[in-house]
């Protein structure tokens, strides 16, 4: 049985039940419950060990950097990792309370082998998860996570004699480093920002962003902070994904205080929503496309080359096409990749793209480092709009308006799911299909992308259009169309 579900989604993993979902780019899990079934201590230890394991096969010192979010398991599973990894033998430089760009950052800064971020990232506060990073502080490949999943799987792991323990040092000033780094950068504008005198509010879902990003507003020369949530104890006070359902506490303190914006980050500060001065949402989509607006804008040819960049721009299958639509304006020229960081990141670097991002208020801006960094993307923000000299709200209406559905279709074994794809695409074979991530048909200005759920036995359906009506018209569309290929 296939049961079609017409509600829009915005899906993490099932909450109720214990889980345990191990992918190339790391394990993450439920805490509690049955060892194989959840995040247990075990679980924790056995990968973590074969991760540290294939980080330093036959080398003599080996040194990984460790962070973490505020999660109330992050204590816990941190003390795990770190004596796991040292009883392999690998020096640790524990971060701490970090996020998930600065531990990106820290990995190149230390001239470390790898990195592991404690972080389950939007999820709620019963998850908690290891993200593992290679010595550019990039995600693992599919080839190296596939590695670390079987050995983690073996559990055949060689401790180190006590003579040759690894040792652990502690980085307490790793934020403020990544801080330094962002006002270094060239469109980071930080006396244009000065002058603006902007009040912000900041929801930072009680986590690691917390104490990041009111540290990050006071550097670049904003006093008057509005602080919602900023106690980085973990207890979640709302879903910690940044959309729109979630956030009218702070559209409405916008609005209360007269703010100029309102600033949302996830746990691991690598995803960023935006809240204008009438507490409208800017839109997750949007803060990518504003961001590379900018960019694209402001970067001179004499950078770009410096830097080894083009003027072109990457976002994943499932990112609004306004990103294009800006790309093409500024002569550049647009890529979608595969849904997935490491996937945008691969084609980010064959294409020279000079930014690029998820539509999820992710923000990849290499000129900083090739990972989804919230906090650069603030200070780029932030700059765009002083610069502009015009209210938020003001600066999203010049930009072109797209709506996406979401939704899913959850699916049974049963299903031969290849079978149904191809049908689809047999039944709109005249229109341009890419099939790299799924399947994705364009018509004209709109598209729809049906692709499987790495985490759920889900088909995830979206449709894009200039109406919100005709959005999920093309969504509903295709749902019925594979409900009569299925019958």
């Amino acid at each position: 049985m296939v049961c079609f579900d017409s509600n829009d989604i915005f899906a993490h993993p099932k909450t109720d039940t214990v889980t345990l979902i191990k992918s190339i780019s790391g394990i993450r899990g439920t805490i509690g419950g049955k060892a194989g079934d959840s995040l247990t201590p075990i679980d924790v230890v056995k990968y973590a060990a074969a991760f540290g394991s294939i980080i330093k096969q036959d080398k003599e010192k080996c040194k990984i950097v460790v962070g973490r979010d505020a999660r109330i398991s992050g204590d816990m599973v941190n003390r795990l990792v770190t004596g796991t990894l040292i009883s392999l033998g690998i020096d640790v430089v524990d971060l701490g309370l970090s996020t998930t760009p600065t531990v990106e950052l820290m990995v190149k800064d230390e001239n470390a082998d790898g990195g592991i971020i404690l972080t389950a990232s939007h999820n709620p506060k019963q998850w908690n998860a290891l993200k593992l990073l290679n010595e550019k502080g990039e995600f693992i490949s599919d080839e190296q996570g596939k590695l670390v999943l079987a050995k983690g799987d073996k559990g055949e792991f060689e401790f180190a004699q006590v003579d040759k323990l690894g040792i652990v040092s502690e980085r307490r000033n790793a934020i403020k480093k990544h801080i330094d780094k962002i006002l270094a950068l060239e469109l980071v504008d930080v006396e244009a920002i000065k002058a603006r005198k902007f009040k912000i509010a900041v929801d930072a879902v009680n986590s690691s962003g917390g104490i990041a990003v009111p540290m990050l507003l006071k550097a670049l020369g904003v006093e008057d902070i509005i602080e919602i949530y900023c106690t980085p104890d973990g207890k979640f006070p709302h879903n910690p994904e940044p959309l729109p359902e979630h956030l009218h506490e702070i559209s409405s303190e916008v609005k209360r205080n007269k703010a100029d914006l309102g600033i949302v980050v996830d746990p691991d500060v690598d995803r960023l929503a935006l809240v204008c001065e009438d507490g409208s949402m800017f839109g997750e989509e949007y803060t990518l496309v504003a961001i590379a607006d900018y960019v694209l804008k402001n970067t001179t040819d004499e950078q770009l080359a410096k830097g080894n960049f083009l003027r072109n721009t990457v976002s994943n299958l499932s990112s609004t096409r306004a990103l294009r639509d800006i790309t093409e304006k500024n002569k550049g020229s647009y890529k979608a990749s595969a849904v997935g960081e490491v996937n945008v990141v691969k084609l980010m670097k064959e294409t020279q793209s000079v930014i690029g991002g998820e539509g999820n208020g992710g923000i990849i801006y290499p000129e900083s480092h090739y990972g989804r960094d919230a906090m650069v993307g603030i200070a780029l923000f932030l700059s765009h709009l002083a610069k502009s000299k015009k209210l938020c709200s003001i600066l999203r209406s010049g930009y072109p308006d797209y709506f996406i559905a979401k939704k899913k279709i959850e699916l049974t074994p049963d299903i031969n799911l290849d079978a149904l794809m191809h049908k689809i695409q047999d039944k709109y074979s005249k229109h341009p299909i890419n099939t790299i991530d799924g399947v994705k048909i364009e018509f004209d200005k709109e598209w729809v992308h049906l692709r499987r759920s790495n985490t759920e036995p889900i088909i995830r359906i979206y449709a894009e259009s200039q109406s919100e009506a005709t959005a999920n018209h093309l969504a509903e569309k295709l749902i019925s169309d594979m409900k009569q290929f299925i019958k």
